[in-house]
């Protein structure tokens, strides 16, 4: 197909940021590629691995080539970030990011650049692992990129960032920046807070149990210290933008958590068999829909 975008220009070039270069170069090679990161260090890594088709570590008059911008920073930083590329940018350039929060980013953005096309994103994609070296172009593959404009935003805009994400193997969704948030706060937010405090509490009784929590690691625990182990800035910043979802997310999972306390004190083992009856569907659904496959023990490779 042909490329949405002549130029794009990533800015942050850690696992999200580098994943969408592999993927240009992959599906869109005639797509030219500005590469940005403030790290000085990490643009020099980024360019020892090829992947973009220049490399900045501070904004310049050559921005104004990209004719879509794609924030690839914590969604704390978005607003900072736009503020100093907004000299710079050509005013036909579309505006996007892949931040998991975007009531938040969208004003962030909106307040920066008032006169900006604004195309708000969210590949929903992703591990544990972080750095340019992290990428790999079949990330968003079979993959859900979430587009949150606002009610007036150009057609043609979202039409062709949809078209852009679609190239890089995403299906395309588009809804509301504070439902986004909400679906978000259950599906992403909440397991990363939860998956943090239990591995913060196993953490702390490694000497009540002589460090055998950490030896004998089984499946469950071992799976929450992938998720715990994310970007520890990219997720202090989603916490604290979606505060309000996350907050009512938890407040319900402190209630089904009682709930399923009193369950077990009390004996009640149709309770739990029900839950645990209907959990199991979930997880099934989720593979039959192609988010996830059924390998056993989630496909990692044995000797």
């Amino acid at each position: 197909m042909s490329a949405p975008f002549a130029a794009v220009a990533i800015v942050g070039l850690g696992l999200i940021g580098s994943s969408i270069a592999r993927a240009i170069r992959q599906s869109l090679p005639e797509t030219r590629i500005l590469g940005y990161d403030r790290n000085a260090e990490v643009c020099a890594r980024a360019e020892a691995i090829g992947l973009c088709d220049s490399y900045h570590s501070a904004f310049g008059a050559e921005l104004a080539e990209a004719e879509m911008v794609i924030l690839c920073v914590p969604v704390g930083a978005m607003a900072a970030a736009a503020e100093a590329m907004a000299p710079y940018l050509s005013a036909q350039a579309i505006i996007s990011d892949v931040g998991s929060c975007k009531a938040s980013v969208l004003t962030a953005l909106r307040g920066a650049l008032p006169n900006a096309i604004i195309v708000p994103a969210h590949p929903v994609a992703g591990t544990e692992n972080s750095g340019p070296e992290a990428g790999f172009a079949s990330l968003f593959k079979g993959r859900w990129c979430i587009l949150t404009p606002d009610a007036d935003a150009d057609e043609g805009a979202c039409a062709r960032v949809a078209g852009f994400w679609q190239a890089l193997g995403a299906n395309v969704e588009t809804m509301d920046a504070a439902h986004h948030d909400l679906v978000l706060a259950v599906t992403s937010h909440l397991p990363h807070l939860i998956a943090y405090t239990i591995v913060g509490t196993a953490s702390d009784l490694e000497g009540v149990t002589q460090s055998e929590v950490i030896k004998y690691s089984a499946g469950g625990f071992r799976d929450f210290t992938r998720i715990a182990a994310s970007d520890p800035v990219m997720w202090r910043d989603v916490f604290l933008s979606n505060k309000d979802a996350v907050l009512e997310m938890l407040q319900r999972f402190s209630e089904d958590l009682s709930a399923l306390q009193r369950a077990i004190r009390w004996d009640k083992g149709d309770e739990l068999e029900e839950l645990f009856t209907r959990t199991r569907t979930i997880r099934r659904s989720i593979i039959e829909q192609g988010q996830d496959d059924a390998k056993p023990d989630f496909g990692r490779e044995h000797q």
